[in-house]
């Protein structure tokens, strides 16, 4: 590590490193700890809260940060959004459209909600009427990436000086809830009405299963790993002109798109070929690029942050997290048809409403891998998260600010 002033910076190379070692933390524990199984949180997310917790405790007796520099955790993301594509069939995404069609307007009413109940604990601290936006959506559905692009025009131009670090520690918080909270969530809804996979997922599961049990060699790698990157370049050579026509988008998204583009398009006009979409070479680049990603996203949170803001916002959290869970239990699982899949999305939905997209997506791994699987749940929660949940994000802000 090298020094700069009052912190260390981690080399890329050693936050992949250090990633690495805390996702088997994180396995070790889950094996050990009944409770986390049963429960189903998330390897990385039991590893990188701890390894959070141990950099706090440096923090405290040393007074020195530690910083990660994150290059190969971002490209990990984009690695894994294009193997959610290429594991996609429009066959598949076509059977759940109501599904989409649901959860869609049932996520434009929640954003309301949720600044709704981020305007009420500003108002119960005495806090600007800005601070219950920064408290609301912008850090909670739009995580950190929002919070950093709003926060500083609310500081600046509606009287609330501490927009950045409230929004900040509120994402913060947020993410640790959606991490813990998402398992738990499905858990109940599965047992309770005693779910399991649809038919037609039924049918494949074996099918499935004596895939995932095939040797991986190394062509059938190399295979996939050639695909993925593939879809990635064409996702970056996609962002670039989206972004210059003003179409504001992750990269993940249009990578995301060209494997889905990729695998429903090759494989008919040269059936022949072989494709390695729902391989177990695919699975495991998948599985990698997830699990290390949020390893290493939660080992680098600064916990110290929250200490300044704790008190308020802690009671904010408690009412932004029973909102959650009480309109995922009431209005979004029985809408959405009080099914298995719907039980998963439910725990992918706990974390877009209070974390990250990859928080979401690993709480339903985590669920699928215990229960069964769920293959339209992939694809449909990570569309609304992409696609639908910032441009509604955007107007809801904009309604509370002008208030």
């Amino acid at each position: 590590m090298t020094t700069a002033a009052n912190s260390l910076v981690s080399p890329d190379f050693l936050t992949l490193t250090l990633g690495l070692v805390v996702y088997f933390v994180g396995v070790i524990l889950t094996r050990r700890i009944a409770f986390l199984r049963n429960y189903n949180i998330p390897e990385p997310v039991t590893g990188g809260f701890l390894a959070a917790a141990a950099i706090w405790a440096f923090y405290k007796l040393s007074g020195m940060e530690i910083v990660f520099e994150m290059t190969t955790r971002d490209r990990l993301l984009v690695i894994f959004f294009a193997t959610v594509g290429v594991n996609a069939r429009l066959s598949d995404l076509l059977v759940g459209g109501r599904a989409l069609a649901v959860l869609c307007v049932l996520t434009v009413l929640f954003v309301f909600l949720q600044n709704g109940v981020g305007t009420l604990g500003a108002w119960l601290f005495g806090l600007p009427s800005a601070a219950g936006v920064i408290m609301g959506s912008i850090a909670f559905v739009g995580g950190h990436g929002t919070t950093i692009a709003w926060a500083p025009a609310i500081a600046a131009e509606h009287g609330f000086p501490a927009a950045v670090e409230v929004g900040t520690a509120a994402a913060t918080l947020g993410l640790i809830v959606a991490s813990v909270l998402g398992g738990p969530v499905a858990k109940f809804l599965i047992e309770r009405g005693k779910l399991t996979t649809d038919a037609t997922v039924s049918e494949n599961e074996g099918a499935l299963a004596k895939a995932e049990a095939a040797p991986i060699d190394k062509s059938s790698f190399m295979q996939a790993l050639l695909l993925v990157n593939v879809a990635v370049v064409l996702g970056y050579l996609v962002h670039g002109p989206l972004l210059a026509m003003g179409v504001k988008l992750p990269l993940f998204v249009p990578c995301l798109i060209m494997g889905i583009v990729l695998s429903n398009t090759i494989p008919f006009i040269f059936p022949r070929l072989p494709w390695p979409a729902r391989s177990p070479s695919m699975s495991l680049i998948s599985d990698y690029s997830l699990s290390v990603f949020l390893a290493m996203s939660l080992m680098s949170m600064q916990l110290w942050t929250l200490a300044g803001v704790a008190g308020p916002l802690l009671v904010v959290v408690a009412l932004q997290a029973l909102l959650a869970v009480a309109f995922i239990v009431i209005v979004l699982f029985p809408l959405l048809g009080r099914d298995y899949q719907a039980a998963v999305l439910s725990a992918g939905f706990t974390g877009l409403s209070l974390g990250a997209t990859p928080t979401a997506i690993a709480s339903m791994t985590a669920v699928t891998k215990h229960y069964g699987p769920s293959p339209n749940a992939f694809i449909i929660l990570p569309l609304v998260s992409a696609f639908f949940v910032d441009l509604v994000n955007v107007v809801a802000i904009q309604f509370f600010l002008a208030r």
